[in-house]
């Protein structure tokens, strides 16, 4: 029998009333009606008091064992079954290609566990999200299935290798699943690494599973399909809420674009700027100011992951930075105070990596805003050791644009030159 994640007192609860995890069970407890639902199974840190059910209106309720007065196992012929019809293609429509490296977007649920699985065929897709049939034809292929916090500058290059290959397909647009986590700092990687790409791609993800009622998974993937299929643009973009409500999806250029908040559903915006595009109430509006230059597309698939992203604050040890030189790292991107600032303190460890030949780049914590180095005395006596500012490029863009950019340049020189060029709309007006 199964009881993934019970212990303890729970454990025996559940063997001596002969339920295990999958179960769909009624329970009477400090309600008059009943709780109807499946036991779901527990983290490994839960305690060993409450069991958790997941109810008929997809959210999950943790129930104390020792308020249970009555249980009952309702017969498994109560339990939903799965009827997933093959997938039809309609001919007038145009085709998408969804390539998935996880997350929970279109994800369905496992009626026998009670677990949120992906939906990972067309037929799944499909099934979990009708409305798609109606847009365009759904393809569907697995690259992996990892969270996005697992993800590597390895993995950065395997979906770009995956997407330079459809780069003269019929596919009208690419959706690319992915993970909340992580999301944008992939969203940059393919924007360098496959400047000038000849359709659009979406990167989308999910805030909150598909399981429960305040998913904006089936939306998020609803829209990036329509915008793929209703407009001519090309390159990069982040295509998730853009309020807490139902109302907009925003299209997020993807050198501008960063997680703000840690669960909502509009938890990502553009910054320094509105997104690239607005789809509401089945029309898509875009931003007068988001005007990309046409580039020949011209792949460069390298990153070297010889760069560290490091967070000034008072009382930094300068010995950090002396450690990076020692490892080998071939460039900094300091996360500065205000208009770009480190401590005084910080000037001889600077000064040390300058004369390795590391490049140091300047960015600033603040959210929104110029670096701008030459206000101050401190500004500029970073500007005397040598240290580019970099303007208001997001710090975690400038991180993978470094990353980028150490790959494909001859030397140093190069490398500071490609860093201070807007290559793809990293720094906005």
């Amino acid at each position: 029998m199964s009881y993934t994640g019970y212990k303890g007192k729970g454990l025996e609860f559940l063997k001596k009333n002969n339920i295990e995890v999958g179960n769909q069970i009624k329970i009477y407890a400090d309600l008059p009606l009943p709780y109807l639902g499946i036991l779901m199974p527990r983290y490994e840190y839960s305690d060993d008091a409450h069991i958790v059910l997941k109810l008929e209106d997809g959210y999950n309720v943790g129930l104390d064992i020792d308020k249970i007065k009555k249980i009952e196992v309702e017969p498994s012929q109560a339990i939903k079954k799965e009827n997933i019809s093959k997938s039809k293609t309609d001919p007038t429509l145009p085709r998408i290609l969804l390539i998935s490296t996880g997350g929970t977007i279109a994800s369905k649920i496992d009626y026998r566990t009670g677990a949120v699985t992906p939906a990972l065929t067309a037929s799944e897709l499909n099934a979990s999200v009708p409305e798609l049939s109606k847009i365009a034809n759904i393809d569907t292929e697995v690259l992996f299935s990892e969270y996005s916090e697992n993800l590597l500058p390895e993995h950065w290059i395997k979906i770009a290798e995956k997407l330079h290959s459809y780069a003269r397909s019929e596919y009208r647009g690419i959706i690319v699943a992915h993970g909340t986590d992580t999301m944008h700092y992939t969203a940059s990687a393919l924007a360098f690494s496959l400047l000038g790409f000849p359709k659009a791609i979406a990167l989308v993800g999910s805030q909150r599973s598909s399981d429960r009622p305040s998913s904006d998974a089936t939306l998020n993937l609803i829209d990036a399909t329509r915008f793929l299929v209703e407009t001519n643009t090309t390159g990069i973009f982040v295509v998730m809420h853009n309020t807490s409500s139902d109302d907009e999806i925003a299209c997020h250029w993807a050198t501008r674009v960063r997680k703000n908040h840690t669960s909502k559903r509009n938890a990502f915006q553009t910054v320094g700027g509105a997104p690239a595009f607005i789809v509401q109430d089945n029309r898509i509006e875009k931003n007068k100011l988001f005007n990309p230059s046409k580039v020949e597309y011209n792949p460069k698939i390298k990153f070297d992951n010889r760069v560290a992203l490091v967070k000034y604050y008072p009382g930094f040890d300068p010995k950090i930075i002396d450690y990076i030189i020692s490892s080998g790292y071939k460039a900094i991107i300091f996360e500065g105070t205000g208009l770009g600032h480190v401590g005084r303190i910080m000037y001889g460890s600077i000064e040390k990596a300058k004369k390795k030949g590391l490049f140091v780049g300047m960015t600033s914590q603040c959210i929104d805003g110029m670096v701008r180095m030459t206000v101050y005395d401190s500004g500029r006596d970073l500007l005397n050791l040598g240290v580019t500012p970099l303007g208001n490029m997001i710090p975690e863009t400038a991180l993978v644009k470094a990353m980028w950019a150490l790959a494909i340049s001859k030397d140093s020189d190069e490398m500071n030159k490609n860093m201070i060029e807007n290559i793809a709309l990293e720094f906005s007006d």
